[in-house]
């Protein structure tokens, strides 16, 4: 047995889990998100997530659009590992791992794996910009509310 995995995850768990500096941090947006696969698929739709942790967020989306000339749709649980949650300008970098769900053309389930940018993490808005797999190359783009307490 490979034992890194484990050593990684047991250093990477406590800096993950240490609360954020007021309480647990929803967010609300909109999102597009792209697939190039066969055949295609653009969706637009909502975003929600619970910052959890200081360094991990917790999202669902789901979207309508299409897909070989259809109607598709596409639902994600997505898990993501902040990089830098307290900037408060410029950008901060995430990555995101889960699970997506596919209706249309194609009723498919998928891994997701992917790396992220987002505007003012620790501000009450920003956009986001995110790139990687998940039933072809997967482009997502969009903007999120956040609400601090």
């Amino acid at each position: 047995m490979d034992w890194r995995w484990v050593r990684a995850l047991a250093v990477a768990a406590p800096i993950a889990a240490a609360p954020l500096p007021a309480q647990q941090v929803p967010e609300l947006g909109v999102q597009v998100i792209a697939t190039a696969s066969e055949p295609g698929m653009v969706v637009g739709g909502g975003y929600a997530a619970l910052r959890v942790a200081r360094r991990l967020r917790l999202s669902v989306g789901a979207g309508l659009g299409g897909s070989g000339g259809e109607t598709a749709w596409r639902g994600e649980l997505l898990a993501h590992f902040l990089l830098a949650p307290g900037r408060r300008e410029g950008v901060g970098a995430y990555a995101a791992a889960g699970i997506a769900g596919v209706g249309g053309s194609e009723d498919q389930g998928y891994m997701v794996l992917a790396l992220g940018l987002e505007s003012r993490p620790r501000m009450g808005s920003g956009w986001f910009m995110e790139g990687g797999v998940g039933g072809g190359v997967r482009l997502a783009a969009g903007y999120r509310w956040r609400f601090y307490k």
